[in-house]
């Protein structure tokens, strides 16, 4: 199915330098707009840099985590991967200088959940919120307010393929077709763990899900000591497909490495950046009429509980140094 998905068709990239030239031509579109109403010249300082909305969006996608994390009824994880993979598509296109993370990530977040079928009321999804009941409300105004845009700028494509099921897939045929390995789901607690890192780097928009998954199957196999050369060669018979073999084994590697280059911008960076970010989003620089729908959702504090990516630290063997 993904194959023949617009999400392959659309938003698919060949490399990393597609994706830095879509960021970089929406912040330039951002600021020929800001300079053609007059408020500012494209050049002020107050104006964020491509490589800084780049680390804003890090931060609020990390947010965009936690709150799924902690959110109450349990959200499956396809929810969290359709509402992350809705982020990063959006602000490919557009700048957080015009639309605000803080609210396109909640945005995000409540769409996915009724694309996935997750069933949760508009005053259960705002209830996860650390807030009044007064604040809630009014999250759910601008999330109200801001979904017709976010559809919009996904180009109606909402249907996202996670490799979460192909994952689920690799380790049903591991036991019934690779009797090699005794007992397949010691694979499942460092694959979870390799899924969850994965997504905050760019790997949804290169890579096709099942590539994912096998990737994370075989890291998670490398990090036990498992060989499992022969599963690719005989099982999924790559062993007379050496260019098939060959690019797999690229594209492992080169998620290996968008995983270890990951860095999360430092907090006092974020500070300074919020700042900044706050200046664009005063009314003097607003380009829309109503500055209400401008303003992102205040608190940034509404996540309490630590999540389980910051308590552990990953740490990866090479994945095909075995083969």
């Amino acid at each position: 199915m993904y194959h023949s998905s617009s999400q392959r068709r659309q938003w698919t990239f060949r490399d990393q330098e597609a994706l830095a030239q879509c960021r970089t031509e929406a912040n330039r579109r951002f600021r020929s707009k800001v300079t053609a109403s007059g408020k500012v010249q494209a050049t002020d300082p107050v104006l964020l840099e491509p490589h800084e909305e780049l680390a804003i969006c890090k931060f609020y996608e990390k947010r965009l985590l936690d709150f799924c994390t902690v959110f109450k009824p349990a959200m499956p994880k396809s929810v969290v991967g359709t509402a992350c993979m809705y982020f990063k598509r959006f602000y490919l296109n557009n700048s957080v200088m015009e639309y605000h993370p803080r609210i396109i990530m909640l945005t995000c977040v409540f769409l996915a959940c009724k694309v996935d079928e997750f069933n949760v009321s508009s005053a259960q999804f705002v209830s996860n919120l650390h807030e009044s009941p007064v604040g809630q409300e009014k999250a759910l105004e601008q999330i109200l307010e801001h979904e017709l845009l976010l559809i919009h700028q996904l180009n109606f494509h909402l249907i996202v393929h996670n490799p979460y099921r192909p994952f689920e897939g690799f380790l049903i045929d591991l036991k019934t077709r690779y009797p090699v390995l005794e007992n397949p789901e010691v694979l499942r607690k460092s694959g979870d763990d390799f899924l969850n890192r994965v997504v905050l780097t760019d790997a949804y928009l290169l890579f096709a899900p099942s590539q994912i998954a096998l990737t994370a199957i075989l890291s998670s196999g490398s990090r036990a000591g498992i060989n499992m050369e022969s599963y690719l060669s005989e099982s999924l018979m790559l062993k007379q497909e050496k260019a098939s073999l060959a690019t797999l084994l690229e594209n492992m590697k080169c998620m290996k490495n968008l995983i270890k280059k990951y860095e999360m911008p430092k907090p006092e960076d974020i500070a300074s950046l919020k700042q900044k970010l706050e200046k664009c989003h005063s009314f003097e620089l607003s380009l829309n009429a109503n500055p209400k729908k401008r303003k992102g959702y205040e608190d940034d504090e509404y996540v309490s509980k630590k999540s389980k990516m910051d308590e552990e630290e990953w740490t990866d063997d090479d994945l095909v140094d075995s083969m």
